[in-house]
């Protein structure tokens, strides 16, 4: 069964207090929410709301290592961001943590810079394993909105975690970002499943809400849901309408799974 999950960095962003969004999301009939960089937001805020609305907060930016992961030399600096988001994940139940490679350095080998994801996430494996958390690497478009961010393709996606080789490490697939980069989104997905900790979804052009665009929504979630995934879709878009209205088309598909 799919679940859905609100981006709440991006929706519910007309109401003024961040911790409301929580409150929101419940209202709207989702179970989860996520967002960005814990360091900027009311943790004790989201957390009261989350436990008066039974809401799941299912993701948050995590690992905040402002020097990226690019360089085998930022390892040990990157399991200590590690540490310090396992500690926020846990006073918000949280079970997943994204990081992102930060841009790529085009006076340096590529296969240098690979290394350096590799390393940060070999050093940042036991402390996600200790704290029962898995980070998910995220690829991103740079066709359209991320312009020199260093991992784009899925494909060393998964390479990077087969060289990790930790259950706890695995990849944020955004659906999204893929559309933009590669397609090919249905057999990618059913092929790497286990290799998948949280999927992302906007639709494609404009990275609006699902039903806007070029994406078959019916046959991507179906095919997810084939699969017996048992993670959270989060709902990351600009909308076209107010948010209660800009979820009614992905909720309609769901619950006709």
């Amino acid at each position: 069964m799919i679940k859905l999950s609100a981006c709440i960095e991006m929706l519910f962003g007309e109401l003024p207090e961040f911790a409301d969004r929580v409150t929101a999301t419940a209202e709207a009939g989702l179970p989860a929410c996520e967002f960005w960089k814990y360091s900027t937001k009311d943790i004790d805020a989201v957390i009261a709301a989350k436990e008066a609305t039974g809401m799941m907060v299912v993701s948050a930016f995590g690992v905040e290592a402002e020097q990226g992961m690019l360089d085998v030399a930022l390892a040990d600096e990157f399991a200590r961001c590690t540490e310090a988001a396992v500690e926020v994940a846990h006073r918000l139940a949280t079970k997943v943590l994204i990081c992102t490679t930060g841009d790529e350095d085009t006076s340096r080998p590529r296969g240098e810079q690979h290394a350096g994801v590799v390393a940060c996430l070999q050093a940042a494996a036991p402390v996600a394993e200790a704290a029962g958390v898995t980070l998910a690497l995220e690829p991103l478009n740079v066709l359209v909105d991320h312009a020199g961010y260093y991992l784009d393709k899925s494909a060393e996606g998964f390479e990077i975690l087969e060289k990790v080789g930790s259950p706890n490490i695995k990849l944020l697939y955004d659906i999204y970002h893929q559309q933009v980069t590669e397609g090919n989104l249905i057999a990618t997905i059913t092929s790497h499943i286990d290799q998948i900790a949280h999927f992302h979804a906007a639709d494609v052009p404009g990275r609006y809400e699902p039903g806007t665009g070029e994406i078959n929504w019916v046959n991507v979630l179906r095919a997810i849901d084939e699969t017996g995934y048992e993670g959270y879709v989060g709902l990351e878009h600009f909308r076209t309408a107010d948010t209660p209205k800009s979820l009614e088309y992905i909720m309609s598909v769901v619950a006709q799974l």
